[in-house]
């Protein structure tokens, strides 16, 4: 019996404004694919090899998870080339949380904000 791994993590954010999250996203690169007329509608985000599905939140707020549990990040997208992606997303005036550095983790990497308020991190293991 031949057994396969996972392959891939597709992030899942609900969004209580799914468009205005949508754009924001392709600001910073993603393009948008909307299945706004489905049972479940959701608009498909896209960059290099990421996809964030958006999908519509009954709540008027959407609450990061470091309010909710504490800390941590709602989500962390693996790059080789940090420098290049934390000064592009500062130079479309996207806030960095945190700047580039090297974690106690031993991750490379910064964090920035979204514009539903989700700490979203960017780096790799070194």
């Amino acid at each position: 019996m031949v057994t396969r791994g996972f392959t891939n993590l597709l992030q899942i954010f609900p969004s209580s404004d799914m468009k205005k999250t949508a754009e924001f996203y392709e600001r910073i690169g993603f393009r948008a694919e909307s299945y706004l007329e489905s049972i479940e509608p959701h608009i498909c985000l896209y960059r290099d090899q990421i996809e964030i599905v958006l999908t519509s939140s009954n709540q008027e707020n959407i609450v990061p998870n470091r309010e909710i549990h504490g800390y941590g990040y709602d989500a962390y997208l693996i790059t080789d080339n940090q420098e290049e992606m934390e000064r592009s997303l500062s130079e479309l005036g996207v806030r960095i949380v945190r700047p580039l550095l090297i974690t106690d983790y031993n991750n490379k990497e910064f964090v920035f904000e979204d514009i539903d308020r989700r700490w979203i991190a960017v780096g790799k293991k070194q």
